[in-house]
């Protein structure tokens, strides 16, 4: 039976994979969603002391207390930074890292390390502005009212209001705290690439390149948007389950 770990992108939590867990179950996966401290019904604990380093130990501690094995560990967007940082401290448990169209760090960069300086400025301004010094309240300009219908590439207009119901602010230190490993690149588990191809974004197209001229790395190609866990929660589930050992 596999299990998969599902970790989510900032602003979200672990009510975004809804509609994907009962799927991975009927199928006989054991699924766990951990939402990340201050984040989503957790948001009662954001402080401007929380970060990426918190968010990782709460994906390793809830892998730790449940003695999960054989993890596929699944990380969307910024939750890319997360399962990194987790497969380097428990890589016993895991048996594949799959960024789900995520961010890929080195060792000592950031997720505001990795944006045009352009967006980089946008989000300091933000949090300086509207989100009292720490928290980003939103993911960049425009405002959210400007990009519904197709949200992130998800066009149905109830699961585009489901989603903005349940958006909450971020701790902007999940964005700009350093990723550090204690390991060497080449001691990870085996990594995977998923590449959503109806969400534009040259980060992510670079990063699936890099993906498929890597022979430690497995490329996946998705007709979907950069959710689709929630757009297209059939096609996700088949590619995760095919991935499981």
């Amino acid at each position: 039976m596999a299990t998969f770990v599902l970790v989510h992108p900032a602003w979200f939590g672990g009510w975004c994979w809804q509609k994907l867990v009962p799927l991975l179950g009927d199928a006989g996966g054991e699924v766990c969603t951990p939402t990340l401290t201050g984040l989503g019904d957790r948001i009662h604990l954001a402080t401007p002391e929380v970060g990426l380093a918190t968010h990782i130990e709460d994906v390793v501690q809830t892998m730790t207390y449940a003695d999960l094995t054989d993890v596929i560990l699944v990380g969307n967007s910024s939750g890319g930074m997360v399962i990194t940082g987790v497969a380097d401290r428990v890589p016993e448990r895991i048996a594949n890292v799959v960024y789900l169209d995520a961010f890929v760090p080195h060792a000592g960069q950031s997720v505001v390390d990795m944006l045009p300086p352009e967006r980089r400025a946008a989000f300091d301004a933000m949090v300086a502005a509207e989100g009292d010094g720490w928290l980003l309240p939103r993911f960049a300009p425009p405002p959210w009212d400007q990009i519904v219908p197709g949200l992130f590439g998800v066009d149905d207009t109830a699961d585009v209001e489901w989603i903005l119901a349940r958006l909450v602010p971020t701790p902007y230190k999940h964005f700009t705290d350093p990723l550090w490993l204690q390991r060497a690149d080449d001691d990870s588990p085996p990594r995977t690439y998923i590449r959503c191809a109806r969400f534009p974004h040259a980060g992510f197209d670079r990063l699936a390149h890099e993906a498929q001229a890597s022979a430690a790395w497995t490329l996946i190609e998705m007709d979907s948007g950069h959710l689709p866990y929630v757009s297209a929660p059939d096609q996700l589930s088949k590619v995760l389950l095919a991935l499981a050992p």
